[in-house]
């Protein structure tokens, strides 16, 4: 887990130069938990972490650049990321 992580984290941090190597590590943690639970939930057989690697290296390329924004959309984020201390 731990290479698919630091791929994706340096991959955001190429993309987004608002984010710390901390907030970036995070974002990928969190989003990689809450794909696996929603693609569990929804009923599906898991296709390993070559998928969720591709879907989330999808969702960077086309949202990494304003991850740092959407904790003023989503309480959920916002708190966790309050809970950690990030916040500039």
């Amino acid at each position: 887990m731990h290479d698919y992580f630091e791929k994706l984290t340096t991959r955001l941090l190429e993309k987004n130069d608002h984010l710390s190597y901390s907030e970036a590590r995070t974002w990928i943690e969190l989003l990689w938990e809450d794909f696996e639970a929603t693609y569990a939930k929804s009923g599906q057989s898991y296709k390993g972490k070559e998928m969720t690697e591709k879907v989330l290296n999808e969702w960077v390329d086309n949202h990494g650049y304003r991850l740092h924004e959407i904790l003023l959309e989503k309480p959920k984020y916002r708190e966790w990321f309050d809970k950690k201390k990030f916040l500039h």
